[in-house]
C-alpha cells in the first residue's frame, strides 16, 4: 500500500493583502503559522507508525517557496522528517502580475472551448496551464520514484489539482477543465493498494484540524 497526503500551505501574507501570488514570495501570515501546527498534529495522527526514509518509510516533499518551506519545516519538526524541496510543486507563475493587488493587471481567460492548456493570458511571463501541469506531472514523477510507503508533499492550492489529476492518471492533454477547490491548510489523502494498483482519493480538503467543518459528501 502506498499514501500521498498533499498538503496546500495555511493562510500566507499574499491572502490577506489581497496581492496576486503565484510565484510572489510570501510568508505565512500568524494565523497560518499556526494552522501549519495543526496540520503537523494531524498528519502525525494520520501516521502512528511513521518511519523517517524511502523504500518502506516517510518522506517530506515540498516547493521551495517561503510559505510552503515554513509549512514544511514544521512538519519536519514535528515528524523529524528531511525535507526535499522541488521547485515543480511552485505555484503557477503569473509573471508580471505577480505581487500587484488582485485585479490590477488584466487577464484573459482561457476560452470555454478549444486549446486551454495553451492559452496564454497576456501577461508578460506568466506561464501556460501546459506548462505548469505539466512541471508539476514531473514532480509527481520524482516523488513516486523515490519509492516511499508514505509520503507528504506540501504545495499551493492551484498545483494540487494537478497533482490528483496526474495521480489518478488524467493525461495533461485533457486536464484543461480539472479543478479542485482546496482550501489553504487543507490535507488531500491519495492511496493505491497492492493488489490491483488503484489509485484512490480517499479524503479531499480535509479541514477538521483547522476546527473548520468538513464538507459534506
Amino acid at each position: 500500500m502506498r499514501n500521498v497526503y498533499i498538503v496546500t500551505h495555511p493562510e500566507a501574507t499574499h491572502h490577506v493583502e489581497n496581492i496576486v501570488g503565484g510565484w510572489h514570495d510570501s510568508t505565512l501570515t500568524p494565523r497560518g503559522v499556526e494552522d501549519a501546527r495543526r496540520v503537523a498534529a494531524s498528519l502525525r495522527n494520520l501516521l502512528p507508525e511513521y518511519l523517517p526514509g524511502d523504500n518502506g518509510g516517510t518522506m517530506l516533499f515540498s516547493s521551495d517557496l517561503r510559505r510552503t518551506r515554513q509549512t514544511a519545516e514544521t512538519i519536519s519538526g514535528l515528524l523529524d522528517l528531511e525535507i526535499i524541496f522541488d521547485p515543480g510543486l511552485r505555484e503557477q507563475s503569473y509573471g508580471a502580475a505577480e505581487g500587484t493587488p488582485a485585479g490590477s493587471v488584466s487577464r484573459l481567460p482561457p476560452p470555454a472551448q478549444g486549446n486551454r492548456m495553451q492559452h496564454q493570458d497576456g501577461v508578460e511571463g506568466s506561464e501556460t496551464r501546459h506548462v505548469w501541469a505539466g512541471r508539476v506531472y514531473s514532480a509527481l514523477d520524482r516523488i513516486l520514484a523515490a519509492g516511499a510507503r508514505d509520503t507528504i508533499v506540501v504545495t499551493h492550492g492551484g498545483s494540487a489539482t494537478y497533482l490528483i489529476a496526474a495521480w489518478i492518471g488524467l493525461p495533461l492533454t485533457a486536464a484543461g477543465y480539472v479543478k479542485f477547490r482546496l482550501s489553504p491548510g487543507s490535507i488531500t489523502h491519495l492511496n493505491e493498494d497492492n493488489f490491483y494498483h488503484d489509485r484512490r482519493v480517499l479524503d479531499l480538503n480535509l479541514t477538521g484540524h483547522l476546527g473548520i467543518p468538513e464538507p459534506r459528501a
